[in-house]
């Protein structure tokens, strides 16, 4: 019988300060897929903390991602996913041998208003449902 972690795919979502794109787009994954995919994010420059209006723009879809804190990505978290997101890191972005990689070219929250993050936030929900549907992983309704 296969083991279930081993059948559970690995995401990591990465961005240059892990505080908007990367948390938004994991908090998404985290509640649509329930359990059936392990998330991660990490940046590489991480902020201080979680850029607030990403918080509210979540919070107003019902998720809540204002307990997340910032991660600098290691190379071994890389290298144990199986699919790797990347958002505006550039040639920061680590690529290693493994790894499936997708580039969302995602819109940084970073100074802009809620009602504007929730545009790029319903833009995330979207790619989350489709990375989900590609994995096979039936997101919750």
């Amino acid at each position: 019988m296969e083991d279930q972690a081993a059948a559970t795919p690995r995401v990591l979502f990465l961005c240059t300060h892990n505080s908007g794109r990367s948390q938004m787009a994991a908090g998404f994954m985290r509640v649509l897929a329930e359990g059936r995919v392990e998330v991660f994010s990490a940046g590489s420059e991480p902020a201080d903390s979680v850029n607030f209006a990403a918080v509210a723009a979540m919070t107003d879809a019902g998720i809540d991602i204002s307990g997340e804190t910032p991660q600098r990505w290691t190379d071994d978290g890389v290298r144990e996913a199986d699919v790797v997101v990347t958002m505006g890191c550039g040639d920061t972005c680590p690529v290693y041998p493994g790894p499936s990689y997708v580039d969302w070219g995602v819109e940084d929250p970073a100074g802009r208003s809620v009602e504007q993050v929730i545009l790029i936030r319903d833009d995330l929900e979207r790619r989350v449902r489709g990375l989900l549907s590609e994995l096979g992983v039936r997101a919750r309704d």
